[in-house]
């Protein structure tokens, strides 16, 4: 690339997951000009996960409900600032109308969406390769000599954030001193969970037959899903004290620092399993519709992935569904307690 590159706009609009492998493009991009302008427009609901990103200069938000007017308005403002650069790491309509009209030099993520469309629909693996989605990002600046620098994913969360959340864990009986799990039970798409009852007999196993303490994370919606396996803690293995329900209670930057807690974090293919990676910490990821090829596995932290590899229905779906396809749910349903729990039990005890 000809010119220099010191202004720069990333856009990313969502959501949670896809927000955080966002990380180590805006880091390395701040390495390569410390005196650069790093500009990240994003959805006003994930904008807590870049608020407080020290690489960036300003973070620009989206609010949805202002609809195709607020759309127009970010445009003009996109046009205002004349960036030297547009990195659009989203590829949907929303990211193409905003930097359209602008004199940027665009620089667009390669989604392999041929590749995916075979994959999904064929089962034909046409992938040559399947980085991780960061990687992908990446890609975008390879023209710049930007290259990944081995440091995985990150997350920053002011002290202020921090401080309270610890006071709640202290008094739930958590000091970051001993064997702690989270769970993560929820998924926004039906097919991407776990089955419930299955996450109730991990929980009252771990809790059980390994004395851990367990911490539920979740979002307002998951309240129920989570009460249900505190209840079920407390019935089976008669140690109420040793769970502690966060879900619906912590913002995404407190369910953060509630991680830094934990020891290994067990969830689903959702957007806290980046959460949990971007903390560095050790996560047990359940795979059901989704494969490895789509790029979304934990990055940058050790982890394990259990999945059905065998299932001739895999994958079905790159984002997850309401119901499984075939009927029959398989490829969670066959992941076993036990699968799970040796992934676990697997890791060192003794926090990272």
């Amino acid at each position: 690339m000809e010119h220099a590159i010191n202004k720069t706009l990333i856009i990313r609009l969502s959501s949670i997951g896809d927000v955080i492998l966002a990380s180590p493009l805006i880091r390395l991009l701040r390495k390569k000009n410390s005196h650069a302008q790093i500009d990240f427009l994003v959805k006003s609901e994930y904008a807590e996960l870049v608020r407080h990103n020290r690489h960036l200069s300003h973070v620009i938000e989206f609010n949805t409900r202002g609809g195709f007017t607020e759309l127009r308005a970010l445009r003009r403002k996109i046009r205002q600032e004349r960036y030297d650069a547009i990195i659009d790491i989203q590829g949907n309509f929303r990211s193409s109308f905003l930097r359209s009209g602008a004199s940027s030099t665009v620089l667009k993520v390669n989604k392999r969406r041929l590749a995916r469309f075979f994959l999904v629909n064929f089962k034909w693996n046409n992938y040559r390769s399947a980085p991780a989605v960061p990687i992908r990002y990446l890609e975008t600046v390879r023209s710049l000599g930007i290259a990944d620098d081995g440091e995985g994913l990150e997350l920053f969360v002011p002290e202020e954030t921090a401080v309270p959340v610890w006071d709640r864990l202290s008094k739930a009986g958590i000091e970051g001193d001993g064997h702690v799990v989270g769970l993560c039970p929820a998924a926004k798409h039906a097919t991407k969970r776990w089955p419930r009852e299955y996450f109730e007999q991990l929980a009252v196993a771990l809790v059980k037959e390994d004395d851990v303490k367990l911490l539920l994370f979740g979002g307002e919606d998951d309240r129920e899903l989570c009460g249900l396996i505190e209840r079920m803690v407390t019935q089976k293995a008669g140690k109420p004290s040793n769970v502690a329900n966060f879900a619906g209670t912590f913002s995404l930057l407190e369910t953060a620092s509630a991680m830094d807690a934990c020891n290994t974090i067990v969830a689903n293919d959702s957007g806290l399993l980046h959460l949990a990676a971007a903390r560095k910490r050790r996560a047990v990821a359940i795979f059901g519709p989704t494969v490895r090829e789509f790029g979304f596995y934990p990055y940058g932290t050790e982890s394990k992935v259990i999945e059905r590899q065998d299932l001739y229905c895999r994958p079905c779906t790159h984002v997850g569904g309401e119901v499984c396809p075939e009927g029959h749910f398989r490829c969670m349903k066959e992941i076993t307690v036990e699968d799970v729990l040796k992934a676990v039990r697997s890791f060192s005890p003794v926090p990272a």
